[in-house]
């Protein structure tokens, strides 16, 4: 089975599910490590490896080498730059910044990755991702020279998933960015949910369970979380516990 197909069926059973974010470049290969497999042990659903400045190649699998005998949940490559690719992974989310205002992070960076996913990394499960930056849009957003959607304007959001759904990108992101304010708010998750069918990932300033279940009732598919791994690994077990409660509330009552 392959990890889309993974990421949807668990959907399905759980209405939505939890991607835990580790940035290699913020933790030593030893913590990174256990912290994955912790993770593991509370639940979520997938690892996602990254970060908004990206890491080396070599860097990237010192960190990954090591999990591949003890992570059985997917290992997805969320890339900050056409480096950050390894073959220690099982996917890469190959991800356009669309309401970038510089046409590399839309298009340019997916030329060179493109290219090299058929010479150096085919065994990677690429997932097309239309990735959209919200509120502050935190270090990513000033990486990728994002114009950033106002949190209050959903009607921009819901224009922008629409149209990444009719361009075929398999899933839609959206970001307030690591360490954000506050967390994209559960009406423009619903809205966005309201006509896109492709699966949508909220990640972003979600730092407790109730903020991770709010935006899980509201629709999101799948939500993520990273800079709280770091600082309360604990807190990570209650966040997954939300989540999931959450998705199975939305299903059993019919939301969407």
């Amino acid at each position: 089975m392959g990890v889309k197909e993974y990421l949807l069926g668990r959907i399905r059973e759980l209405g939505t599910i939890h991607m835990t974010l580790l940035d290699p470049d913020k933790v030593s290969p030893r913590e990174f490590l256990e912290l994955a497999r912790r993770a593991q042990d509370y639940g979520t659903d997938a690892i996602m490896v990254g970060g908004s400045l990206g890491v080396s190649e070599g860097q990237l699998d010192e960190y990954l080498k090591p999990l591949r005998d003890f992570i059985k949940v997917p290992i997805i490559l969320f890339p900050g730059s056409v480096a950050n690719l390894s073959n220690y992974a099982d996917a890469v989310f190959f991800l356009s910044v669309l309401n970038s205002a510089d046409p590399y992070f839309i298009v340019g960076a997916q030329v060179q990755a493109a290219v090299l996913l058929i010479k150096r990394f085919r065994r990677l499960e690429p997932i097309s991702l239309a990735y959209l930056i919200i509120g502050d849009g935190g270090a990513v957003g000033y990486v990728s020279h994002a114009r950033p959607i106002p949190y209050d304007r959903d009607d921009i959001a819901l224009a922008y998933a629409y149209a990444a759904q009719l361009m075929g990108f398999e899933m839609v992101y959206l970001e307030a960015g690591s360490g954000a304010r506050e967390p994209v708010r559960a009406r423009m998750i619903s809205r966005v949910k309201s006509i896109v069918t492709r699966p949508v990932i909220v990640g972003g300033g979600i730092r407790s369970p109730e903020k991770a279940m709010e935006a899980a009732v509201a629709g999101a598919d799948a939500v993520v979380t990273g800079t709280i791994v770091e600082e309360d690994p604990e807190l990570l077990k209650d966040i997954i516990r939300a989540v999931h409660e959450g998705g199975i509330k939305r299903i059993s009552s019919g939301g969407h």
